[in-house]
């Protein structure tokens, strides 16, 4: 692990058994409220890009908008909210996806991306993928070229960015924890 992943990792609060037990819940309030953590993780989220054309983040709720609207401000891009079923005011398209123990619905505004837009896909953690696989998914119905995702956390050990990259996604974490 260098420097600047540990840097990371130990910005993030873990908190065991929540929200049931045997899960550890990866907090990334900590490392939001910390300016040289949250510097690092977003100057790291935008390297990859960094001197490419992106013209839209897409961030899911809700720690994707913090973490998405300080992305497409190093790469002055336009900012797509990626929100739950009902929270958009304008006309949407909405998409299913799946979750550990269930199904939810996501949409975005119908006129949020144009045919053709790269689009990256930003939000703090990876883990089953369904939500970033929905999102994906969604963005592509409506032509968008999602031309990457990252995201803060990978827990590995959940599948999430191999379910991404087997759609064509190019993935970029920074952190990784095992387990759940």
């Amino acid at each position: 692990m260098d420097n600047t992943t540990s840097e990371l990792a130990a910005s993030i609060r873990s908190i065991p058994d929540y929200p049931k037990p045997g899960i550890i819940f990866r907090d990334i309030t900590t490392l939001l409220g910390n300016p040289r953590a949250f510097r690092r993780a977003v100057d790291e989220l935008v390297q990859p890009y960094a001197g490419t054309k992106i013209d839209k983040i897409a961030g899911m709720e809700a720690r994707g908008f913090i973490l998405g609207g300080a992305v497409a401000h190093q790469l002055s891009s336009g900012f797509v909210p990626i929100r739950k079923k009902g929270k958009l005011p304008h006309d949407t398209v909405r998409i299913a996806y799946s979750l550990e123990y269930g199904v939810d619905e996501m949409e975005m505004h119908r006129d949020a991306v144009q045919p053709g837009e790269k689009v990256i896909l930003v939000d703090d953690l990876i883990a089953t993928g369904g939500t970033a696989v929905g999102a994906t998914k969604l963005l592509r119905q409506m032509g968008a070229d999602v031309v990457g995702a990252c995201f803060v956390i990978d827990l590995p050990d959940l599948g999430g960015r191999r379910k991404l990259e087997e759609l064509g996604v190019v993935v970029h974490t920074l952190v990784e924890f095992s387990g759940h």
